[in-house]
């Protein structure tokens, strides 16, 4: 099985770019005229990442004549100033100090786009940046409710007309996902959970997606890594039902939990005692599992024997002290104690205690979380339903069978949503009793 387990690691990165000015009248018209088209060059909106293995860090820049701002969107970072900037096309050296470290990019501009080195505390690391077109916000009708550590946001989702409505919770994926089915670890977006809760609200249903902890709208909960636990997750899931069942714009109350968030949210479902559950592209097997099969992929032997044997200790709740550094991006210590934590859950096993409608779908052509997992959460709750979308993959698009053309829809929002998820799930809510008007 193919299924892509990212853990985040917090890294703090600044990017600075901006024109290069002394600020003095040189007298050289010649000179002058060419510093103008250079820092025309940067000005203007730019989107890029470092490429961080398996996890880039998105960002974006907007640049004036002689200043401009970056924004690091997973780190809470918005309009930061930015400040020394070394110009000399094509070259270009930026680098600021934050919080005592000195961070600096290096780099060439050719036509849109900039590429180069980052470098932090003696780590270099490639990044690339390339000329946007700035998209507005669009309001958003955000919630709020208190949880561990602070204050958490949602979105909520509101068909047209009055109501109440029923209202389905969706929680997103692992790693750096957002609220609208974009992870940060991808280039590109592709606006699943978005689109999700938009065919949901033209339906008559309602629905609320939050960032994770840690992530956008929230990252200030993201707190220690090494205080993070699983429950965490299904704890801010469960408040967010119970926010729903006291608020009178909503009737019934249901989750969809997509891929991880399948396992958040049919423990959250029991706990807050919500009217349905639906699982999207989640995993029937406990993590532990489903690293041994990731890694057995990609791990020589020796590697292979003491992930095993890290794994093995952690199933028994035992954290270990020394990690080989190749391993340390999976098997770090700080993050030891949430792996623990999430082990001990499986899915197969958790989804029979839930006694509710429930409905399990999976993609005939998912290629991290095949439709075989989804015919075995199945079996373990022989109450639930099963529910097959023909073509469709993990970010639940129609796609092909072959890895490239299956990934292409993973950046690309305006590839629909696949025939039959909505249907599906509309037949299901309907055929248990939850009533909705059709907008």
């Amino acid at each position: 099985m193919k299924r892509c387990v990212i853990v985040l690691v917090a890294v703090m990165a600044v990017f600075l770019l901006g024109g290069c000015s002394s600020g003095e009248e040189t007298g050289n018209s010649e000179s002058g005229a060419k510093d103008v088209e250079s820092v025309s060059k940067l000005t203007g909106y730019w989107e890029g990442a470092i490429n961080i293995p398996n996890q880039p860090l998105a960002f974006n820049a907007e640049f004036e004549e002689e200043s401009g701002m970056i924004s690091i969107p997973v780190q809470g970072l918005q309009n930061f100033p930015l400040a020394t900037v070394d110009f000399d096309d094509p070259g270009i050296y930026f680098d600021m100090n934050l919080q005592g470290q000195q961070i600096s990019f290096e780099g060439e501009l050719s036509g849109e786009e900039i590429t180069g080195t980052f470098t932090q505390q003696g780590q270099s690391i490639p990044f690339v940046l390339a000329k946007a077109e700035k998209q507005l916000e669009e309001p958003q009708n955000l919630a709020e409710i208190e949880v561990k550590g602070g204050t958490m946001k949602a979105l909520i989702e509101m068909p047209k007309g009055e109501g109440p409505f029923p209202v389905m919770l969706i929680i997103a994926g692992s790693g750096p996902t957002d609220k609208d089915g974009n992870s940060l670890a991808l280039p590109g977006k592709n606006n699943g959970l978005k689109m999700l809760a938009e065919e949901l609200a033209k339906q008559g249903i309602a629905s609320i997606r939050y960032d994770k902890r840690g992530v956008g709208d929230n990252l200030a909960l993201a707190g220690s890594e090494k205080d993070l636990r699983f429950d965490d997750y299904i704890n801010d899931a469960a408040a967010w039902l119970e926010f729903a069942k006291k608020d009178e714009s909503f009737s019934e109350d249901g989750v969809i939990g997509h891929s991880e968030g399948s396992l958040i949210g049919m423990e959250a479902a029991e706990k807050a005692s919500a009217d349905a559950y639906i699982s999207v592209a989640g995993p029937a097997e406990p993590i532990d599992q489903i690293l041994r099969q990731q890694l057995q992929e990609q791990l020589p032997e020796p590697l292979m024997e003491e992930a095993e044997a890290i794994l093995e200790q952690l199933k028994q709740g035992q954290q270990v002290e020394t990690v080989d550094p190749q391993l340390n991006n999976i098997f770090r210590p700080s993050v030891q104690p949430y792996l623990i934590s999430w082990i001990k859950y499986d899915p197969a096993e958790e989804l029979k205690n839930l006694d509710m409608p429930v409905l399990v779908v999976g993609g005939t052509h998912d290629l991290q979380v095949p439709e075989e997992q989804a015919e075995t959460l199945k079996q373990a709750n022989t109450d639930a339903e099963l529910l097959a979308i023909d073509g469709m993959n993990h970010v639940l698009k129609p796609a092909p069978e072959d890895e490239a053309g299956n990934m292409e829809t993973y950046s690309d929002p305006d590839v629909p949503l696949a025939d039959g998820l909505i249907n599906g799930i509309t037949e299901f809510l309907k055929n248990n009793g939850i009533q909705f008007n059709e907008q």
